[in-house]
């Protein structure tokens, strides 16, 4: 960490500070209450009560039920018990699988492995404004499709997709007669965010990560709509009702059951003074530097996560700029090979190789201050102004 009295971090969408609150929670289950949760004796009970008190908190949040929470190491687990779960568990009735271009790699790579041993997967675009359209999810499906996986929330681009519409096309489906059809999104970057409620969305499975949350890391669920059926990924006890084997780390559930219940508090609250903290640093940037594009809709969309191209700049040295003057900030390129290649969301909207290099992400959070992006806007043009000077591409048009 660079040495400056400023410390701005705008990248809580790649992990956030767990929440002291968070923190005074779990400690005990470290220390005190040690018990396994699955043991019948007064420390193992007292252990279990924690963790159901945790589920339930974790469902308020998403409008379920505490039988319908599975409790998992994080997004990315989730998110493979979901995908290889369902496609596992009803394979006979069809092998094709529906996904969008932009999904998280825990689901893409999932859908590869899927497809290395048999299955069938579509892959939708998502055009310039970084959304899935209905029609192509109507045209996708089949009669051997049993899987639909489309995050709710874009993790660069901060774009909703359009859940609730595929919801109702899969209950029309399903009312025809294709009762193997499943609907499932990775919500990730959307709870705690944005209201998420699985009875009107019609989400049959739904990923949660902590860490995105203000829990630690290590530590998420997966919403199992009751009736599904789901091929346990992991192999051993009876754990989360033989959905999820192993020894749950209790610390870990509490921490995400108190993190769900203070972004349920606070959600309103998060969503007007983050979204117009965003507005104004979008606002300014455009009026400040010039020769500068937002990426994604301009409506269907988060109100934390604004996402910009610099033209005749790299992302990877803007970045690194202002990392050295205490902000932080993701790129929307990632290293490979020694080059520095723009990322597959970023080629999915149809961005140019350097464009796409040229992309910054800021993700605010619910401890970000005006004060803050106030320094950034002081900051930012500089910065920029400074890497075109050096650009090799503006140096030779000069």
């Amino acid at each position: 960490m660079p040495m400056t009295a400023k410390k701005i971090y705008l990248d809580n969408s790649a992990t956030t500070r767990v929440d002291p609150e968070v923190v005074q929670a779990m400690l005990p289950y470290f220390t005190e209450f040690y018990g396994n949760a699955s043991s019948t004796h007064q420390w193992g009970q007292r252990a279990k009560q924690a963790m159901e008190e945790a589920r339930n908190q974790v469902a308020q949040l998403i409008n379920a039920t505490a039988i319908e929470i599975v409790f998992t190491s994080g997004g990315t687990e989730a998110d493979n018990l979901a995908v290889k779960g369902i496609a596992e568990a009803h394979a006979s009735k069809g092998k094709h699988i529906i996904t969008s271009q932009f999904e998280h790699p825990a689901i893409l790579n999932s859908c590869k492995h899927l497809e290395s041993l048999g299955w069938r997967v579509t892959y939708l675009p998502v055009y310039h404004e970084g959304i899935v359209r209905l029609a192509d999810v109507q045209a996708a499906l089949t009669d051997e499709t049993t899987l639909i996986s489309v995050m709710q929330v874009n993790n660069e681009l901060g774009t909703i997709q359009p859940i609730k519409a595929i919801g109702d096309l899969v209950k029309e489906r399903r009312a025809a007669g294709q009762k193997h059809l499943h609907l499932h999104t990775d919500a990730v970057q959307s709870v705690g965010k944005i209201p998420v409620d699985v009875r009107e969305l019609g989400v049959d499975l739904l990923s949660i990560s902590g860490h995105k949350i203000h829990a630690p890391k290590g530590v998420g669920a997966l919403f199992v709509r009751r009736g599904v059926r789901l091929q346990a990924q992991a192999h051993g006890g009876h754990h989360e009702r033989d959905r999820r084997a192993g020894t749950e780390s209790v610390p870990m559930v509490v921490a995400l059951g108190k993190a769900c219940e203070l972004e349920r508090l606070h959600l309103n609250e998060f969503m007007t003074r983050v979204g117009e903290l965003r507005d104004y640093l979008e606002t300014e940037l455009l009026k400040r530097i010039p020769n500068i594009s937002r990426n994604g809709d301009a409506e269907c969309r988060v109100p934390h996560i604004a996402n910009f191209n610099f033209d005749h700049c790299e992302g990877e040295g803007l970045m690194i700029s202002l990392d050295l003057k205490g902000i932080a900030v993701s790129t929307g390129s990632a290293c490979a090979s020694g080059s520095i290649e723009p990322s597959h969301v970023l080629t999915a909207i149809g961005l140019n190789h350097e464009t796409g290099r040229g992309t910054l992400r800021f993700s605010l959070g619910k401890e970000t201050t005006k004060e803050e992006i106030d320094f950034v806007l002081e900051t930012l043009p500089a910065v920029v102004e400074k890497l075109r000077r050096i650009s090799p591409k503006v140096a030779a048009n000069k």
